[in-house]
């Protein structure tokens, strides 16, 4: 699915497209803002059920980053914190001063290292299937993983998705920004984020095993780990109302937070 109302934007020379909720002036005083952050390869809409619950009590901000979904391809090959650079400057200039970043796959990089640019930006960090796995950081195993989440742990419409966002990213983009999905220290970099962080899986997901994210949570100052009950890799599609309500109650058990629109 999509979602409609996209609007192009563009920082730092790269190109991408925002889909927003609410604009800030016209949010509820108070409530919460998201910002999701979708992995390599997809696009926005393997997020839109999970933008659509949550906006139901919150001010959702989703992207499609330079090179995948609708998005026109950059001419060099990307880093994280270019991406994270590239998020910060759009939601500055729609007028967003706080937000949770949740990510995904390798979304959660650009989550994490948008809370080590902008601290006063970002209240807190969701790592969705966090990757890439310390223990299993080769090319060879993240897609014998990936391929078994998808025959095993996804649904035909979900695998839809997600398979034709990757065609339309197109094969020499996908192996460009590879490595650098590859190569990013995030355990590392966690442990670096002075912010709350929750680490989120499906307990059917081959992808974040249950060691590498709790590892991960452990290495965080102030981390947390959760799961979802019968999901795959995917579970912010496939159980989107559960993937909300978790983190929705988990910004609202952590003391310390100051999260207006």
């Amino acid at each position: 699915m999509a979602l409609n109302g996209g609007q192009d934007v563009e920082y730092g020379g790269l190109q991408g497209k925002l889909y927003a909720s609410a604009l800030p002036a016209e949010g509820a005083a108070g409530r919460p803002a998201y910002v999701l952050l979708h992995g390599i390869g997809v696009s926005h809409r393997y997020l839109a059920r999970l933008h659509e619950e949550l906006a139901r009590i919150a001010d959702v901000y989703t992207l499609d980053l330079p090179g995948f979904g609708k998005s026109s391809r950059p001419g060099r090959q990307l880093q994280v914190a270019d991406y994270a650079s590239f998020v910060k400057g759009v939601l500055a200039e729609a007028g967003v001063r706080n937000v949770i970043a949740v990510g995904h796959s390798m979304g959660t990089q650009f989550a994490v290292e948008l809370a080590l640019q902008e601290p006063e930006l970002v209240a807190g960090t969701v790592l969705m299937g966090p990757v890439v796995d310390d223990g299993r950081k080769s090319v060879a195993r993240q897609a014998l993983a990936l391929t078994r989440d998808a025959m095993f742990s996804e649904s035909l419409p979900c695998n839809a998705i997600v398979f034709s966002d990757y065609f339309r990213a197109g094969l020499r983009w996908y192996l460009t920004e590879l490595p650098v999905m590859m190569e990013y220290p995030l355990r590392d970099k966690v442990a670096a984020v002075p912010q709350p962080v929750l680490v989120l899986r499906g307990t059917k997901d081959p992808i974040a095993q249950r060691p590498w994210c709790e590892a991960l949570a452990d290495a965080a100052q102030h981390g947390t780990m959760a799961e979802i009950l019968g999901q795959g890799h995917v579970f912010q599609h496939t159980a989107p109302d559960t993937a909300a309500e978790t983190i929705s109650g988990w910004v609202g058990a952590v003391k310390g937070f100051d999260i207006t629109a």
